[in-house]
């Protein structure tokens, strides 16, 4: 199945596409560049507007502006036709060590937003990172719900919200993890082993769910998009024209379209001149429009 370059966006690091159904238009973010990205497909124009801080994951609030997990806690963010970004902190984080940031994020079926934090140095395998849970409206810091993970990815939620999906990317875990999820509490509870990503190329990166309850899953250095079935086998995995892609999500006019961003290292590119892109590919199942914020 090929893979079309849809926005050659060279971002050093690529993540957290999100479908804007009202507009009909694709938005990411560029995490190192703290940049919030936006592409047309009616006149295939691109824009973006660049945070205070890095900018890690996304989701829409229903006011129009977004959700965003950065460095120093969550922020509103509403982007200008001009170009401007205006930036309202809505809740700090106190990290468990200095040099942290937000990383993989999204909103439950019911709009609470998650967020998961890890150390900026990755390398270092240090199981600083925790999954963090936004209601709305609070005033405290936020509070830990998950802890011990190095790299928190692949967050995503089955289609009746019941079930939570969650990951490690770092290559000592590369496991991706089920928890029953109580949608009256937003409470994660009876996590298990849902894909040892060991036993598959690549490790968990970002995700997305179908509607049909599928799991698709980046597989970074691996190139490659897998699929899951709801009791974890493998169903089919798909190429794209990069080594690392990073996150995936469903859009277009009818969902029916996997949109893929990816990471452009630094250095030879050898033969992935096009690292760093956004990526459209037909996987032939529809996904679920992303749930607003809950504001």
């Amino acid at each position: 199945m090929h893979a079309e370059l849809i926005v050659d966006a060279r971002n050093a690091t690529g993540e957290s596409p999100v479908w804007s159904t009202e507009e009909q238009a694709l938005y990411w973010v560029d995490i190192p560049a703290g940049q919030l990205h936006r592409w047309s497909p009616a006149d295939n124009r691109t824009q973006h507007w660049t945070a205070p801080q890095m900018l890690a994951c996304i989701a829409r609030c229903r006011d129009g502006g977004w959700i965003a997990g950065m460095q120093s806690g969550l922020f509103h963010l509403q982007p200008g036709a001009d170009g401007s970004l205006l930036s309202r902190p809505l809740s700090a984080v106190t990290h468990a060590r200095p040099a942290m940031r937000f990383n993989d994020g999204r909103c439950d079926r019911q709009g609470r937003f998650w967020a998961g934090s890890m150390l900026l140095d990755m390398a270092a395998g240090i199981a600083a990172g925790a999954m963090y849970r936004y209601n709305g409206g609070q005033s405290e810091p936020l509070a830990a719900q998950i802890s011990d993970l190095i790299v928190p990815n692949g967050l995503a939620f089955s289609p009746d919200g019941r079930t939570m999906y969650l990951s490690d990317s770092h290559p000592s875990v590369q496991a991706i993890w089920a928890f029953d999820y109580d949608i009256d509490s937003g409470t994660p509870h009876n996590r298990r082993l849902f894909v040892d990503m060991r036993q598959h190329p690549g490790r968990p990166d970002g995700a997305a769910v179908d509607s049909e309850g599928g799991y698709w899953i980046c597989a970074n250095d691996a190139g490659l998009i897998h699929r899951f079935s709801p009791d974890g086998r493998l169903d089919r995995s798909l190429a794209v024209p990069v080594q690392k892609p990073s996150m995936c999500a469903f859009g277009g006019r009818d969902l029916d379209t996997l949109f893929v961003t990816s990471i452009r290292p630094a250095g030879d590119l050898g033969d992935q001149p096009l690292a760093g892109g956004v990526f459209a590919l037909q996987p032939g199942v529809k996904g679920l429009e992303e749930t607003f914020f809950n504001d």
